[in-house]
C-alpha cells in the first residue's frame, strides 16, 4: 500500500494522543498528517483540505467524536460525507460502540493504541471498503460485515423477515 499518498486527519483533544498517532503514521510512511483538537475544528479544516481518512477520538469537548461523525455524514454542508472514519476509544462499552456505528463510523480502534491496530484499520478501509447506505435515518458505510454466499433470501435481518409460516408458503 502507498501510505505516502494518504492524507489522514487526526481529531483528538489530547495533544499527546495526536503526537502518538502521528508518530505511528509517520513510521509506516504516511507523509500528509493533519491535526484538529475537536470536531468543529476538523470540519473547518476539511473545507480547505481533501482528506482520505479521519481518525477521531470518541470523547472530546466541545464536540465529541460521535457528534462530529453525525455532522460529517448528515449535514447538508458537510465537506466530505463519505470520508472513512476510524473511531478511537477507551470507552468501548457496547452502547457507545453501537451509537458510533449508527452515526456512520467505518472502523473502531480501542485504546491503548498499537501500531499494528492502526495499520490494520487503515488497511481495512483502503483494501476492503464497504459500500455506503442511505436510509431515512442513516447514512454511512454498510454496517453488515459478513456476506453469506449461501443465504437464500432478500432479507438479512431477523426483523426484516416475514413470519416463519409465511416464509414456508413460498
Amino acid at each position: 500500500m502507498r501510505y505516502d499518498l494518504l492524507k489522514i486527519l487526526l481529531v483528538d483533544d489530547n495533544h499527546h494522543m495526536r503526537v502518538l498517532l502521528s508518530e505511528i503514521l509517520k513510521a509506516v510512511g504516511v507523509r500528509h498528517i493533519f491535526e484538529a483538537s475537536d470536531g468543529a475544528q476538523a470540519l473547518k479544516m476539511m473545507r480547505g483540505q481533501q482528506i482520505d481518512i479521519i481518525m477521531t477520538d470518541l470523547s472530546m469537548q466541545p464536540l465529541d467524536g460521535i457528534d462530529f461523525v453525525r455532522l460529517l455524514r448528515r449535514s447538508p454542508d458537510s465537506p466530505n460525507q463519505m470520508c472513512p472514519v476510524v473511531m478511537i476509544t477507551g470507552h468501548s462499552t457496547m452502547a457507545r460502540v453501537q451509537e458510533a456505528r449508527n452515526a456512520g463510523v467505518n472502523e473502531f480502534l480501542a485504546k491503548p493504541l498499537t501500531a499494528r491496530g492502526v495499520v490494520e484499520r487503515i488497511n481495512q478501509i483502503v483494501e476492503h471498503p464497504r459500500p455506503y447506505v442511505k436510509t431515512d435515518d442513516y447514512f454511512g458505510p454498510d454496517r453488515r460485515r459478513r456476506v453469506d454466499p449461501h443465504y437464500p433470501g432478500p432479507w438479512r435481518r431477523d426483523s426484516d423477515k416475514a413470519p416463519k409460516a409465511a416464509r414456508q408458503e413460498h
